[in-house]
């Protein structure tokens, strides 16, 4: 069994896998193709994703039952002792953006709401 998925992929790329595999649901395709086939569908889809991202899961005879392949995603499969498992990126290391400076031109109820109920029991000392 082979699973494809493909987020933000080219229409054509999607047209080309509806020749092998059947389309479930959009982008999410699924089939039985032989392992050559199946490189070969993969090698497509790694040529033309463009700037989508996409997901091959196959079984396999292996403790897990499964094995997958990714194509520009953020999560990467790790090899440990002979499981696969999936390394995602750190939340705590990527660069935040500064949250206490507002757009120009808000209005006051997106204020009120960003900051909370400190805003109203300020508001409501000052009266």
């Amino acid at each position: 069994m082979t699973v494809i998925i493909l987020i933000n992929c080219p229409v054509g790329l999607r047209g080309f896998l509806t020749r092998w595999l059947l389309e479930t649901s959009a982008g999410v395709f699924i089939g039985n193709p032989s392992e050559r086939i199946r490189d070969v569908l993969w090698d497509e889809v790694q040529q033309y994703a463009g700037q989508g991202r996409a997901l091959l899961a196959r079984t396999t005879n292996n403790e897990q039952g499964f094995t997958f392949r990714t194509h520009d995603h953020n999560w990467h499969p790790v090899d440990h002792e002979d499981l696969t498992l999936i390394r995602r990126p750190n939340a705590a290391a990527a660069p935040r953006s500064d949250s206490g400076s507002l757009k120009p031109g808000w209005i006051k109820a997106s204020k009120r709401h960003r900051f909370g109920r400190a805003w109203m029991l300020v508001m409501f000392a000052v009266r």
